[in-house]
């Protein structure tokens, strides 16, 4: 059938593709006009982004060692040593930089002798930090160097000052690192002829509470004692020694910083550190109430809102540090962040089981970013916790595992493990809930080893897309690539029967010379990929 026209006619059809081009070229105008402007500037370098900001955290609390990492060689689950092969394979693919281990309070009352020798061999427990739990210390010393073996870690080993001494601190780390010593011989008849490298030596943990308790005077002997005569015997790695800072902004917690540091500025040449730990979750109080999941916008924007203080709990320890240690000599590891929330109802309450919804996922970006704005002091962090406790990466339930919101979160930023880090300028604006504010968005910029430039985005908002204009000045973009982790519920999560309910997914950002836009979902991170040149 043909179809035939007036002049007339042809002139309505003109004029009506007229006005929707013109409509769209508005509409695209206005989108383009209201976007969030971005500048990265490649020639403005700022400090390396340290790979051991995205560090991790094991202890001996709940299932996160047994059944999450550890099932025994005897196991139907498949194992490599006893050490389950899908939580290796999973961690690998995130490249987890160091584990701290054993603890967490469990470290101050964790004799390592207890965990060496055969296991028949070797002696039971009471877990009296987490849900009174039996101790069979199948998973010691030489289980633990084996796991991040298999995960392509380093350690991070927090040594008990609360109920060791310094000769079973000393006596450690000369059994993991010494070669022709008795110890030494006895780690070889143990299984490991070769000495261990050990990355980090936590001095204690929380020595203002379940780690001592102790005033900062008091620690500050404790650690004079244990840095001294504590040594390490490989020469292949130096261990970095971690003193323990404060958790809190008040000035009895500061209190830790001061007194270490000035310590440290005037000590004698028998012992040093080069690590400063905080610790700082986001639980809106103690106990910890807020739940993990069924919450709604302001639970959400109030978890977001304390999460973001820990910029300037960073801010004001460093202001202390730089008056004894201009010269940055001794850097900040947090090695203990994340949420806290209610238990699960149903479960152990010392087992600290909790979901992990989209919300972690974007309140973790939020803390790499604030980390990576602080790489020149910020060194090193840890998450709690790795498997089934707390901000978990991965849960287990026998055979079964899912990964989680947050893990992929993990994932995504691996480019920026030891990237430079990027200037960059764009403009937050604001999200309010109730009388709550907060910045609407988020962003950090780094090159990477590999020269490509990586821009993640953080869209705060929990209703609204947001759109975006980058440029890269005076470079010009061959290609992009983006991946936003997004979900269409706030608190939606992972779970054995729908492992993918909250998993990454392929953007294709529009490119036009140095200029890249994108529209990013509400509540979403995202991640751009940038190949580019001058």
């Amino acid at each position: 059938m043909k179809y035939s026209f007036s002049g007339k006619k042809r002139l309505t059809l003109a004029s009506l593709f007229v006005l929707v081009f013109t409509m769209s070229m508005g509409s695209a105008f206005a989108q383009s006009r209201n976007a969030v402007k971005i500048a990265v500037n490649p020639a403005e370098t700022g400090p390396v982004i340290n790979r051991h900001i995205f560090g991790h955290f094991a202890e001996h609390l709940g299932f996160g060692i047994y059944g999450g990492i550890w099932v025994g060689p005897e196991s139907d689950i498949p194992n490599t040593r006893g050490i389950r092969n899908d939580v290796v394979q999973a961690l690998k693919e995130i490249k987890v930089p160091n584990v701290r281990w054993p603890g967490g309070c469990f470290a101050d009352q964790y004799h390592w002798r207890d965990g060496i020798g055969k296991p028949e061999e070797r002696r039971s427990r009471i877990n009296v930090s987490w849900g009174g739990a039996p101790e069979p210390n199948t998973f010691g010393t030489h289980e633990f160097f084996d796991f991040i073996q298999q995960i392509g870690s380093e350690a991070f080993i927090s040594a008990n000052i609360g109920s060791g001494t310094v000769q079973e601190s000393a006596d450690w780390l000369e059994y993991l690192t010494a070669t022709g010593s008795s110890l030494a011989q006895e780690r070889a008849r143990n299984g490991h002829p070769e000495p261990y490298d050990v990355l980090f030596w936590g001095i204690g943990n929380e020595v203002w509470g379940c780690g001592g308790p102790f005033t900062p005077a008091e620690y500050v002997t404790e650690l004079k004692k244990f840095a001294t005569f504590t040594n390490n015997y490989n020469p292949h790695t130096p261990t970095q020694f971690v003193a323990v800072g404060p958790d809190s902004f008040d000035e009895y917690s500061f209190g830790y910083t001061e007194a270490i540091m000035e310590a440290w500025a005037n000590r004698t040449w028998t012992w040093n550190i080069q690590g400063l730990s905080l610790h700082m979750y986001t639980r809106g109080g103690w106990p910890a109430v807020i739940p993990a999941t069924g919450f709604g916008e302001r639970q959400y924007a109030e978890v977001i809102q304390e999460t973001l203080q820990m910029d300037q709990f960073i801010i004001d320890n460093k202001a202390i540090m730089d008056k004894y240690d201009p010269n940055v000599e001794v850097s900040i590891l947090v090695d203990e962040w994340g949420t806290w929330y209610a238990p699960t109802e149903g479960t152990n309450p010392g087992f600290l089981i909790q979901q992990n919804s989209q919300r972690d996922a974007v309140l973790a970006a939020l803390n790499f970013n604030i980390f990576a704005r602080h790489a020149d002091r910020v060194h090193g962090a840890n998450i709690a916790q790795m498997i089934n406790v707390l901000q978990a990466m991965i849960f287990t339930e026998g055979e079964k595992m899912v990964l989680t919101p947050t893990y992929h979160a993990f994932r995504m930023y691996v480019p920026f493990q030891d990237a430079t880090r990027l200037d960059i300028k764009f403009d937050q604006g604001t999200y309010t809930v109730g009388d709550i504010t907060l910045p609407r968005v988020d962003a950090i910029a780094a090159k990477g080893k590999d020269g490509k430039i990586y821009v993640a985005i953080t869209n705060i908002d929990a209703k609204n897309t947001a759109s975006f204009d980058l440029t890269l000045d005076g470079y010009s973009i061959s290609n992009v690539k983006g991946e936003t982790l997004f979900a269409n519920a706030i608190d939606a999560v992972n779970t054995f029967d729908k492992p993918n309910n909250v998993s990454p997914k392929a953007i294709s950002p529009r490119v036009a010379r140095n200029n890249i836009s994108v529209t990013v979902q509400p509540q979403s991170v995202t991640v751009l990929t940038i190949d580019a040149r001058k």
